[in-house]
């Protein structure tokens, strides 16, 4: 199994999805689906070389994933939690554990290192029905390159339906049609769900305009507590690579 190398996602595995829309813009957020984490363990390790199971524990869905390691004749498994996210409550539990799972055996791992997308009003059809804002336009990533050390972003095209570029990042600096700006109508959104926000990522949220309400679902996560030094790190790294917003 030590040979076996799990490769990166092509453009077209890759799903942009809506975090927040209002008036003046939307914030895409990058997904894989369960179809893409299992053709990717079929094509490394072969559709007999691997194996998912669930289990509840304390009202939790709990998915394991395991991979035949034919060196040490045994099954090594990586197991993780399904939680309804922020940002798809229709999704389930069982494809959510499953993804989770996928991501701990490095499956889509580099889609944590993306930039905060944001795409302004202009460049989005977004409608308000009712006292809800929404976008019936679809996004697509129609080009994506990394570093292959780091397994980090380098470039990212997205196009809408119509096949316009509406979303650039190349070499650590986006050159989206307009930066993020007041995401929330002028708010920074550094209040937590429950707990406390260190001083440098309010620093952050503020300087960019991003909401907390964003990078929480980015790493689909429920509450800031919830964030290990890891995905602390990667988030901060994503901010600081973001433009200011207009003063």
């Amino acid at each position: 199994m030590g040979e076996k190398k799990i490769r990166l996602l092509r453009a077209d595995e890759i799903e942009c999805r809506a975090a927040t829309i209002n008036e003046k813009g939307m914030c895409l957020l990058l997904f894989k689906d369960a179809r893409v984490d299992q053709r990717i363990l079929d094509e490394t390790f072969t559709p007999f070389g691997w194996r998912r199971s669930h289990q509840s524990i304390d009202g939790n869905l709990y998915c394991t994933v395991e991979v035949w390691d034919a060196e040490k004749n045994q099954w090594i498994a990586k197991q993780d939690v399904g939680t309804m996210s922020y940002s798809e409550k229709e999704k389930g539990q069982a494809s959510d554990s499953f993804k989770r799972a996928c991501f701990n055996w490095g499956i889509g791992r580099e889609l944590y290192s993306a930039p905060f997308i944001w795409i302004p009003a202009e460049r989005a059809k977004i409608q308000m029905r009712g006292d809800r804002y929404y976008c019936n336009e679809h996004f697509s990533v129609t080009e994506i390159s990394y570093n292959e050390e780091k397994k980090e972003i380098l470039t990212l095209t997205i196009c809408n339906s119509r096949n316009e570029a509406v979303f650039s990042y190349k070499n650590g600096k986006a050159k989206s049609i307009e930066s993020v700006r007041d995401v929330l109508g002028g708010k920074t959104g550094v209040q937590s769900r429950g707990s406390k926000i260190p001083e440098e990522l309010q620093k952050e949220l503020r300087r960019t305009g991003v909401p907390l309400e964003a990078v929480l679902d980015r790493y689909q996560l429920t509450d800031i507590s919830q964030m290990t030094p890891d995905i602390y790190e990667q988030a901060m790294k994503g901010l600081r690579s973001s433009r200011s917003k207009a003063a």
